[in-house]
């Protein structure tokens, strides 16, 4: 079977990120289709945050953009139920909203969120200097640094390694997979959805959310020398911020700037800073995560 074209994955992103609403403050998400059991992390996350965006799209007022969201995951969710959303409406102001979205499968929570969301307004400002990095296209997408690998991979672990991706990255500094040395917890990487999405800022936010769950946590098994397919290490996300600080588009290119300044006690924490290809930092983000060795 071929592989899907670039245009047929990025509008399986906006399909998958369009949840359906149900009633009144209660939404409906797809799940994915990888065949893997498990359902991404970041597509709850990116999920929830447009259900609290269409709440708010309901009430009429001036509109309101999220600008953070703080999540919880509480249990793993499987792709063979949809994913329910239900959305409480705590505070309609003049100048900002508050939600929260509990998300279930089968009645049962796998992750709480609150969203706030504000009335644009000019302000104070200041930002970090974007690093001096490669540009994208001077550097190997993550897909073709993992067709090159592919034959050092244990057979378990190569359908989902080479699975198409809705989101392209392009890393700074690749990561070794069949045998990982030590290294600082730092990694930088270009992402961007694979192929236009249009120009709805909601589902752009929606996308961004979805991918910052991609490379943060692996920042901080980095000092370690250990990854997800090392089989006495295991890791899930415990919760997950983002705050939104500029207007971006997520099918062009984005710099994902992480590092992680501590880990202990079976959890790793992990922070990151997005830049638009103009110097703009237009989204920060927060992470711990389980890092559980077994026996």
């Amino acid at each position: 079977m071929e592989n899907p074209s670039p245009a047929d994955l990025a509008a399986k992103l906006v399909r998958l990120l369009d949840v359906e609403q149900l009633d009144t403050d209660l939404f409906r998400g797809a799940c994915g289709d990888d065949g893997f059991g498990r359902v991404f992390g970041g597509q709850v996350i990116a999920q929830g945050l447009q259900a609290a965006q269409r709440s708010v799209e309901e009430t009429g007022a001036e509109t309101k953009t999220a600008h953070s969201l703080h999540a919880y995951f509480m249990r793993p969710g499987a792709e063979d139920y949809p994913i329910i959303y239900r959305v409480v409406r705590d505070f309609d102001g003049n100048s900002f909203a508050t939600r929260r979205v509990v998300a279930t499968q089968r009645g049962v929570p796998i992750l709480s969120m609150t969203v706030s969301l504000q009335r644009p307004e000019e302000g104070l400002a200041h930002q970090d200097t974007m690093p001096d990095v490669p540009a994208p296209e001077d550097l190997k997408s993550e897909t073709e640094l993992r067709e090159a690998v592919i034959e050092q991979i244990p057979e378990r672990f190569r359908a989902n390694f080479l699975r198409p991706r809705m989101v392209e990255i392009r890393p700074i500094e690749p990561r070794e997979w069949s045998n990982p040395a030590k290294r600082p917890p730092n990694q930088s990487s270009w992402f961007r959805a694979v192929a236009p999405v249009g120009d709805d800022q909601a589902l752009h936010r929606a996308i961004l959310a979805y991918a910052s769950d991609m490379t943060l946590l692996g920042t901080a098994t980095l000092p370690h020398g250990v990854h997800w397919m090392t089989h006495k290490l295991q890791t899930a996300s415990l919760d997950h911020t983002v705050w939104l600080h500029e207007p971006f588009r997520a099918d062009e290119w984005l710099l994902y700037v992480c590092d992680s300044p501590w880990t202990g006690h079976a959890r790793g924490f992990n922070r990151g800073q997005v830049f638009a290809r103009d110097g703009r930092l237009v989204a920060s983000t927060a992470q711990e995560g389980l890092m559980r060795l077994r026996e």
